[in-house]
């Protein structure tokens, strides 16, 4: 009789685990009530009880709204945990990617800030990346808010954006080449107020110009960026910036000089979200 009931209720919206529950309610149920017997022993008066009992559970099981939003809520309830496990899981796994950001060296690279300063905003960026000029404009809030704190810049050209991203970052180095640390960035500074980003925004022809602009000797600027002085330089930060768990530009982390701790920053952050991680590492180091 038992396996009659199971069987039906599991065709009946594959809830077989709510049927089993009521079919052992009902039968608790009645043993508690009757006694406990054998099923030959079972007069068909309490037979038929028996199955009314059980038949009933089930249709209410089945129709019942409160049995639907137990589902739903632990369905939701399932995959809240999952979500929670995973990004735990992304966090950690870009934590300990963010150890492989090179560290800070005034001899290679361009700092913009107190080079001695206590942190350091380390930035993988691209010169044709939308976001990376909105987070320009973010980024030098954010330093001349914390004195504290000093700003890297690092090259990382996205493929979709080339030629362009490539020769922008390669340019950008040759300015700094010739016209040292504040030319550099300078040179950046335009080329963010100037491009319309995604690749094609600032024409690989307006490079040259752009430096004499400055004052840079065009000739010796042109003949460095010719030459492809700096390619490797520029893709060796690309491989670096990979290594550290950046996939998107603009890739940040803060950095704490002393220690070494690192916080990654992904995405193009609002201000407010930049004080909030500069506490957060302040924090840790204080600890």
């Amino acid at each position: 009789m038992i396996n009659r009931f199971v069987d039906r209720f599991s065709l009946a919206r594959n809830r077989r685990l709510v049927a089993v529950g009521v079919i052992i309610s009902s039968l608790v149920a009645f043993v508690t009530s009757a006694g406990v017997v054998r099923a030959d022993q079972l007069s068909p008066e309490m037979e038929r009880l028996i199955e009314q009992r059980v038949e009933q559970g089930i249709d209410d099981a089945l129709t019942g709204e409160s049995f639907d939003l137990r589902v739903e809520q632990a369905i939701l309830k399932f995959i809240e945990k999952q979500n929670r496990a995973r990004a735990q899981q992304q966090q950690g796994a870009a934590q300990q990617a963010a150890q492989n950001v090179a560290k800070v060296d005034a001899s290679t690279d361009f700092i913009r800030g107190n080079p001695d300063a206590e942190f350091s905003l380390i930035e993988y960026s691209d010169y044709e990346c939308p976001y990376c000029k909105r987070f320009h404009v973010t980024a030098t809030q954010f330093i001349q808010n914390n004195p504290e704190v000093n700003w890297v810049y690092r090259h990382f050209p996205l493929d979709f954006h080339n030629p362009g991203a490539q020769k922008e970052a390669e340019a950008a180095e040759c300015a700094g080449y010739l016209g040292g640390n504040d030319a550099f960035w300078n040179y950046s500074d335009q080329i963010y107020q100037r491009t319309r980003s995604n690749g094609k925004g600032f024409p690989v022809s307006n490079l040259v110009p752009l430096a004499a602009e400055f004052g840079l000797d065009r000739s010796k600027f042109e003949a460095c960026l010719e030459s492809g002085q700096f390619r490797d330089k520029v893709l060796a930060q690309l491989k670096n910036g990979q290594q550290s768990g950046v996939s998107g530009t603009p890739g940040n982390f803060l950095r704490h000089r002393a220690t070494g701790l690192t916080i990654p920053i992904q995405g193009a952050q609002p201000l407010e979200n930049l004080q909030r991680a500069l506490a957060l590492l302040k924090s840790q180091v204080d600890a």
